[in-house]
């Protein structure tokens, strides 16, 4: 399946590759790719906002338009939760979102997180070990 929009590397990417290098650390605790199963093509990323903090990180993601609405997101951060809590290195996995983003939202609520927090157009979200992400 090809896509008509391509994935672009932002900077975001970039700046984790610098961090990785001096800090190994670091290796899985920023960007992963998002791949489309079918044709392998890359239509994301998804990726943590640096390692656990008091046994809780941050997730964000992005996913190419011509991707969206195919349950894309969903499963990438569904495995992304399922990485983390078996690591055992976190109890706890945030998310935030724009309160007009009603696909991210629909993600977030499909996952079992709970809104813990609504300010200035932000959507903050939470989800703790104890729940099923399957």
């Amino acid at each position: 399946m090809r896509h008509k929009d391509h994935y672009k590397m932002g900077p975001h990417i970039a700046g984790y590759l610098e961090q990785l290098a001096s800090d190994p650390a670091l290796l899985g605790w920023g960007v992963w790719l998002v791949m489309n199963q079918v044709d392998g093509q890359v239509v994301g990323d998804i990726g943590f906002k640096g390692k656990p903090v008091d046994r809780t990180v941050e997730v964000g993601y992005g996913i190419l338009p011509s991707a969206q609405g195919k349950g894309v997101a969903t499963e990438a951060v569904r495995a992304l939760l399922d990485w983390a809590f078996a690591t055992g290195q976190v109890d706890v996995v945030k998310a935030d979102c724009t309160d007009t983003n009603g696909a991210s939202i629909r993600v977030l609520e499909k996952l079992g997180m709970t809104r813990t927090a609504a300010k200035d157009g932000m959507l903050y979200w939470e989800v703790s070990r104890h729940i099923s992400t399957q």
